[in-house]
């Protein structure tokens, strides 16, 4: 009888150090059943047992991918649509729009000219970036001024979709930006034939940009308007302060005039 308890005595004390086979494949240790003195058991099978007890999962081992959801339904395509366009907006992967470093990639940029644009709004100075965000504008005769743009920072832009250049050449939006500077570099300015808009007409023909080559002065100048963003409210006060406050001189000095 004592030969007996004292195997029995020796036989717990290495459990409790040492697993013991047949309790770590046990049922009950998986789920934190007891020991044969009743006293909890550790638990034999990390993976399971912790997720049985806790209803929680173990991190992930490194070496293991995160798996994306399946997106289906009008959420998940909704939510694509979205990606598409701001990474269209980026310049598919590439540098994105800072209007505080003047970085507006694959855009025309458009800033008033004092006096002339405070007279006639929609009348201003236009450049047009590169696909990192590099302005280059007509800025006077026999110079095109790059990252430097005449009459200050663009108050506007004009963003235009790089898919659209109809070319087989990647590079082409920067190499028709560069020949179309090149080729201002040797050109008198003249403000009402051959101008800052004249340039970046060029630039888009020679791209072919919406599979077009009759750009020009005028078409810059309405597109711009209709769809030209303001890149903060003082640029649309900018813009258009001056000539209300003349509009207002205006109307002020006729109704004086009118009511005497």
């Amino acid at each position: 009888m004592v030969s007996a308890l004292g195997t029995a005595t020796e036989h717990e004390a290495r459990c409790e150090t040492e697993p013991c086979l047949r309790g770590a494949l046990s049922p009950r240790s998986w789920i934190g059943g007891g020991s044969p003195r009743g006293g909890p058991r550790p638990l034999r099978a990390p993976g399971l047992s912790h997720f049985l007890v806790t209803g929680r999962t173990r991190k992930r081992p490194r070496g293991f991918q995160e798996v994306t959801p399946w997106r289906g339904g009008r959420a998940g395509r909704a939510m694509a649509e979205a990606e598409a366009k701001m990474k269209q907006f980026h310049g598919g992967g590439g540098a994105g729009l800072d209007a505080e470093r003047g970085r507006f990639p694959y855009c025309v940029v458009w800033t008033p000219i004092p006096v002339l644009t405070w007279l006639f709004p929609i009348i201003g100075h236009m450049g047009i970036c590169t696909s990192t965000g590099v302005i280059r504008d007509f800025a006077g005769p026999y110079f095109v001024s790059e990252d430097n743009m005449a009459f200050g920072k663009p108050v506007k832009y004009w963003k235009l979709d790089p898919g659209k250049v109809y070319s087989s050449n990647p590079n082409m939006w920067d190499t028709a930006v560069h020949d179309a500077s090149e080729e201002y570099k040797h050109r008198m300015h003249n403000l009402c034939c051959d101008n800052c808009h004249s340039h970046v007409a060029l630039a888009l023909n020679l791209m072919r940009y919406d599979n077009s080559t009759s750009w020009n002065m005028v078409k810059l100048c309405f597109f711009s308007l209709l769809y030209g963003k303001y890149v903060s409210i003082g640029g649309f006060v900018k813009t258009w302060l001056p000539f209300v406050l003349f509009l207002g001189v205006i109307l002020t000095v006729v109704l004086t005039l009118h009511l005497r």
